[in-house]
C-alpha cells in the first residue's frame, strides 16, 4: 500500500510540471524547448515607451523643456510637396529637418540639394519606408547604411540621427544603431496630416499639443493619392503662432545638442 501511495504521489507530481527530471533536457537543442518568459527576447518584452526609457541616451522623442520646437518633415524628397514646404520655409526663416527615404532621394536627388542648400538638417527614413521591427537585424542595417550612403553622395554628410518609419523599431535594432553612434528621433506632437486633413485640423493638432522641447512631425512627402495640402496650408501660420508663444524654431541637431553628422 505504502509503494502505491509513493508512485501515485510521483505521477501526480510529474503530470503537474513540478517535477523534471534533469535528464529529459540535458541533451535537448535548446531552441527546441518550449519558451519561458525569461526566454523570449527582450524586443517582443519592451514597449516603445519602456525602450525609450530604457536607451533613453540613444532613443529620443522631446528636447529639454526650454523655448524651443522643432519642425520636422518625414517622407522626403516628393516634388509634389517639399518645393512647397521649403517655399515657405524660406519665406518665414525658418531652418526644419528633413527625414529622406532613400530610394526617393535616388529619383529626386536636386530636392535634397536644395533642402541641405537652403540650411536644414537631414536625417535618415530608410530606404523603402518598411516597418523596422518586421525586419531582421541584417535587412535593418541594410536599410540604414544604404540610405546613408545616398545621402552622403548627396549632400556629403552621413546623417547621425534615424527615424523610423512608423516610430517603430525593436531592441536588437536599437542596439546595433547604439553601437554605431546613431540616434534615433521620433516625435511627441504628430499632426497626421497624412490623413489628408484639412489645415484647421492639422493646426488644431499641433497647436494644442505643442509644449516647450516638442518635437513636431509633419510630412513633406507620401505615397501615391497623398493630399498634404492642409499641412502645407497651415505652416505660415503654425509659425506665426508658434512665434507669438515665444518659441523658437530650430533644427534637431540645435534642440538635442547632436552632430548632424555620423
Amino acid at each position: 500500500m505504502r509503494i502505491r501511495l509513493i508512485v501515485l504521489s510521483m505521477l501526480i507530481l510529474i503530470l503537474s510540471g513540478s517535477y523534471a527530471p534533469g535528464h529529459l533536457w540535458a541533451n535537448s537543442d535548446p531552441d527546441s524547448l518550449p519558451a519561458t518568459k525569461s526566454d523570449l527576447s527582450e524586443d517582443e518584452q519592451l514597449t516603445l515607451g519602456q525602450l525609450r526609457q530604457k536607451y533613453a541616451d540613444t532613443f529620443k522623442t522631446n528636447g529639454p523643456s526650454t523655448r524651443q520646437v522643432a519642425l520636422t518633415f518625414d517622407d522626403v524628397p516628393d516634388p509634389r510637396f517639399t518645393p512647397q514646404v521649403l517655399d515657405i520655409l524660406k519665406k518665414y526663416k525658418v531652418k526644419a529637418t528633413f527625414f529622406i527615404v532613400g530610394n526617393r532621394a535616388e529619383k529626386h536627388p536636386d530636392l535634397v540639394r536644395r533642402i541641405v542648400r537652403e540650411g536644414h538638417i537631414v536625417g535618415n527614413h530608410s530606404y523603402n519606408h518598411p516597418e523596422f521591427s518586421k525586419l531582421s537585424l541584417n535587412a535593418f542595417r541594410k536599410q540604414i547604411l544604404h540610405t546613408g550612403d545616398i545621402i552622403r553622395n548627396l549632400t556629403g554628410y552621413t546623417p547621425k540621427m534615424i527615424r523610423p518609419p512608423y516610430g517603430d523599431i525593436n531592441e536588437k535594432q536599437l542596439q546595433w544603431a547604439a553601437r554605431q553612434q546613431y540616434s534615433i528621433v521620433n516625435w511627441n506632437v504628430d499632426s497626421l496630416d497624412w490623413k489628408g486633413l484639412n489645415k484647421e485640423q492639422v493646426k488644431q493638432n499641433v497647436l494644442s499639443a505643442v509644449k516647450p522641447g516638442s518635437i513636431i512631425l509633419q510630412h513633406a512627402g507620401g505615397g501615391v493619392g497623398s493630399n498634404l495640402s492642409g499641412t502645407i496650408e497651415a505652416l505660415p501660420e503654425i509659425i506665426d503662432e508658434l512665434r507669438c508663444r515665444g518659441f523658437n524654431l530650430v533644427t534637431l541637431d540645435e534642440m538635442l545638442q547632436l552632430p548632424k553628422s555620423k
